[in-house]
């Protein structure tokens, strides 16, 4: 354990929380109770994990971690793909956020604060119930937003409001000197630049407040589905699809994915209003015949985002612990994969060795408000992409094998190939431990300078790491701990 000894970090931590609020490597059922890994393909073997009920807990935590040359890591729902919640890495000391469930509205402002351990399925509930209101979000309920808030958060509505983290106005933070802060755009802004977007490797939200839209009072969910058929017939769904929302004069209204399975593929979102709107942007007509078509109009908000979390690949990688691997790729405007790419990487889908894994790709369109904030506005620095895409393969059997990680990286070679002068990027929402220690500019591209300084200025000694966090730069490392 670091450079001190296993009695040492469990008196500390039992004088932080408790004897009864933290568990240490070693105990019976300590993975299945308390590590609880979501990519079983991933081994972690936290040093302890602590359930803090305060603030001050938590400052008490990260200073019994300093004083044991020990990791931290925040967990909130504990959806990392690569098990970053919990360190990523063995010998973490790591954070539950789950008894940070705060929660009020100010109905003057339309302000929430939300708690740190708050997961997205109970925020979407609490501002129902409380004026009507929602926010930007995510369609897995499991997600916590102490995670999602803090490194993107893109949903169905984010075309319209902005990814989730914009719409955060100010944190509650816990710095790795233990002082506690608030950040926002007048007070700490450094640290609120990092937190929105880097979240995990500057410190521990343990309250957000952000700003609230009124409910959408209607939408027309609707999907056009092409079961099995040739690599072609999907090819030039895909094609139209994709013709479809790179118009640039594509209303806000209107999220959208492509979902290709090994038994077809399918075009489904959310248009936020009328079905008498929706039917006025002629989308059927935009895209090739042979589809199953299905809309339907609804007026209940929490039917809306139910609808989300029924997704056939949500409930795969939902909140599942499975053994799986994800790769991701950002496009902007100038990324529309040509014809004959799309053709070269359908028939590469259809004829490649996927290593007997359950797979799926999602290519999941963005743009609109995401893009109307500066790139150096916020670390989230991917202001310019209009879509992602995001490959999962899941192994219900064991390891996920070399066979089928070849697979999703040739889904990547294929398009990055077609496209010479792509500026590649990846989400660091859905993280990818195959980019390597090196990825900080694949996923925060032009603000991983400044994120470094501000990183060496508030966690020289890297105490909130994980192996794709950012790193303090080098020549301003203290050897004590300020803000």
């Amino acid at each position: 354990m670091g450079n001190t000894s296993s009695s040492a970090v469990q008196e500390c931590l039992e004088g932080a929380v408790g004897k009864n609020n933290v568990a240490f490597k070693g105990a019976s059922f300590f993975q299945i109770s308390d590590v609880r890994p979501y990519n079983l393909d991933i081994p972690v073997t936290p040093a302890a994990v602590t359930y803090p009920e305060t603030t001050e807990q938590i400052a008490a935590i990260v200073k019994c971690a300093v004083d044991n040359s020990l990791k931290v890591q925040p967990r909130c729902g504990g959806h990392s793909y690569a098990n970053y919640g919990i360190g990523g890495q063995d010998n973490t000391i790591v954070v539950d956020m789950k008894s940070f469930q705060q929660f009020s509205m100010d109905r003057s402002t339309w302000q929430a604060t939300i708690g740190g351990g708050t997961l997205l399925g109970d925020v979407t509930k609490r501002l129902h119930e409380n004026g009507n209101r929602a926010m930007a979000h995510g369609t897995c309920p499991q997600v916590g937003i102490g995670g999602h808030a803090t490194i993107g958060g893109l949903g169905p509505t984010s075309r319209m409001w902005g990814s989730a983290l914009d719409h955060v106005e100010e944190v509650e933070v816990v710095l790795a000197n233990s002082t506690v802060v608030r950040a926002s755009e007048n007070q700490n802004q450094d640290v609120f630049f990092a937190m929105k977007g880097a979240g995990a490797g500057f410190g521990i939200v343990t309250e957000f407040k952000v700003r609230t839209q009124a409910e959408p009072g209607e939408a027309v969910l609707y999907s056009y589905t092409w079961q099995a058929g040739s690599s072609a017939t999907k090819a030039d769904a895909f094609k139209k699809w994709q013709k479809l929302i790179s118009d640039q004069e594509l209303s806000r209204k209107f999220a959208s994915q492509f979902i290709l399975t090994g038994l077809g593929a399918i075009i489904t979102g959310t248009f936020f209003g009328s079905q008498q709107e929706f039917d006025s942007l002629n989308i059927t007509s935009r895209l090739p015949s042979g589809s199953k078509t299905d809309s339907i109009a609804v007026q209940d908000w929490l039917g809306v985002v139910g609808h989300w979390a029924e997704d056939v690949a949500l409930e795969i990688v939902g909140g599942i612990q499975s053994n799986f691997y994800a790769k991701s790729l950002a496009y902007t405007e100038k990324d529309i994969i040509p014809d004959d790419a799309v053709d070269t990487l359908f028939t590469y889908i259809d004829k490649a060795d996927k290593g007997g894994a359950i797979w799926f790709i999602i290519w999941d369109l963005e743009g609109g408000a995401i893009n109307d904030v500066k790139p150096d506005a916020t670390a989230y620095g991917h202001r310019n992409a209009l879509f992602y895409h995001q490959s999962y393969a899941v192994n219900l059997l064991g390891k996920v094998n070399d066979k089928t990680r070849g697979f999703l990286t040739g889904v990547n070679n294929v398009i990055t190939d077609a496209l010479p002068n792509h500026d590649q990027g990846a989400y660091a929402g859905y993280v990818d431990p195959a980019l390597g220690p090196n990825s900080a500019s694949l996923y925060w591209g032009g603000n991983v300078e400044r994120l470094q300084h501000i990183k060496a200025d508030i966690d020289p000694l890297d105490v909130f790491s994980n192996p794709q966090s950012v790193r303090p730069a080098q020549k301003s490392v203290r050897k004590r701990l300020d803000v």
